[in-house]
């Protein structure tokens, strides 16, 4: 549509000039003595016009033959820049497709060439450490950080990496704190942190990440347990050489934070400790709240096994749980122990006969063989340890 307005708006500018030449009677007498010629007006004009054509014409000639070799120089450089760039997107595929050997080689040539030298160097680093040539990927890094200022940051996040990765992690902790310093700290930061403290076993500050990480949603949530519990883990230990210390971690430590594992672990180690009134308390405070698909007949074992403090109550707490875990057989194996120590002797064969009919064990048999030692019949006594010692053979 276009065109053909052109076209018509053409045609009619022709006839108007037609219709206007037709009735133009001028004409222009030119004088150059002795001769002198008169030519019509309409004739002058288009002469003008041709003239003009021409000298444009040789003009842009004459431009377009001296701007030749700096049109040459600039299409040679666009062309450089092109195979540089070709090479540098080389260098990243092959990196991704984990043919590093080569990837190192495209990223040195497109750093000689100029093309993004701070990105070039940071995947020639990278190259070289999978290529496991610690002395390149030293010299590439050092060229990241000095050849383009705007790829600190990402040199920092790529040394801190290739530092876990190597489990170096105080040096990963060091490139790290530099970044926050200049830039903050970003999601993908924390994570790298958070593995360089698990590795270091600074588990209070896994902690303190896990909680900043699960705040940001950057985590999932089956993750952020595991991580909790094993930092919880890592500080029972470090502090299961001192009671004080470990009473007070433990009371620290929040309700929804008390998984299975750390509840046992902390247990244990308060048994260890002789700490057995704590032990206690913190076994009831997870007993009488946990649900019932997460029981925890481990810590049922442990809380039978109790002998420091006073039996009758312990009895009532139990026979309390076995009411809605009636078929768990180290709850009445435990029940049978904190009997026998209180000479209920009926109560401790029926809960010590009643865990063997749910589950037979070794230990049932054992301390059913000791009761009936101490009930002075030996016949029953060696029935139960020599099922004790076919238990222990298979």
């Amino acid at each position: 549509m276009r065109g053909l307005f052109w076209i018509l708006t053409l045609c009619g500018l022709a006839v108007a000039v037609a219709l206007g030449a037709r009735y133009n009677e001028g004409y222009v007498l030119l004088v150059f003595p002795p001769w002198r010629a008169e030519i019509s007006l309409n004739l002058f004009i288009i002469a003008l016009l041709a003239l003009f054509l021409a000298f444009y014409a040789a003009m842009r000639l004459l431009f377009v033959t001296f701007g030749l070799p700096k049109r040459v120089r600039e299409y040679r450089a666009q062309r450089q820049r092109e195979n540089a760039g070709m090479v540098f997107q080389d260098a990243v595929r092959l990196l991704f497709e984990g043919r590093f050997g080569q990837a190192l080689k495209k990223a040195t040539e497109a750093h000689g060439s100029g093309t993004a030298p701070g990105l070039s160097a940071l995947i020639a680093a990278r190259a070289a450490q999978r290529m496991r040539e610690p002395e390149k990927q030293q010299y590439w890094l050092e060229h990241a950080k000095t050849d383009d200022p705007r790829t600190e940051a990402a040199t920092l996040m790529l040394d801190a990496e290739m530092a876990n990765e190597a489990r170096r992690f105080e040096d990963a902790l060091g490139a790290l704190e530099k970044l926050q310093g200049k830039q903050g700290r970003h999601i993908a930061a924390l994570r790298l942190e958070l593995r360089a403290r698990q590795g270091v076993g600074d588990w209070d500050g896994v902690l303190k990440l896990a909680r900043q990480l699960v705040k940001r949603d950057a985590l999932p949530a089956e993750v952020v347990r595991e991580i909790r519990t094993q930092a919880h883990l890592g500080n029972i230990t470090k502090r299961v050489a001192d009671q004080g210390k470990l009473t007070a971690y433990l009371r620290s430590v929040p309700e929804d934070e008390r998984g299975r594992r750390v509840a046992l672990a902390a247990a244990r180690a308060l048994v260890d400790l002789g700490a057995e009134a704590e032990a206690q308390k913190l076994i009831e405070s997870v007993l009488d709240t946990v649900k019932h698909e997460e029981w925890q007949p481990e810590l049922v074992a442990i809380y039978g096994r109790l002998t420091n403090s006073e039996q009758t109550g312990r009895i009532a707490k139990a026979e309390g749980w076995l009411r809605s875990h009636p078929d768990d057989a180290r709850l009445l194996k435990a029940l049978g122990r904190m009997c026998m120590r209180q000479r209920l002797w009926g109560k401790a064969q029926s809960y010590l006969e009643a865990s063997l009919s749910v589950q037979p064990s070794q230990l049932g048999h054992l301390e059913l063989a000791r009761l009936f030692d101490l009930l002075d019949k030996p016949e029953e006594a060696n029935k139960h340890y020599r099922a004790s010692a076919l238990l222990e053979s298979h």
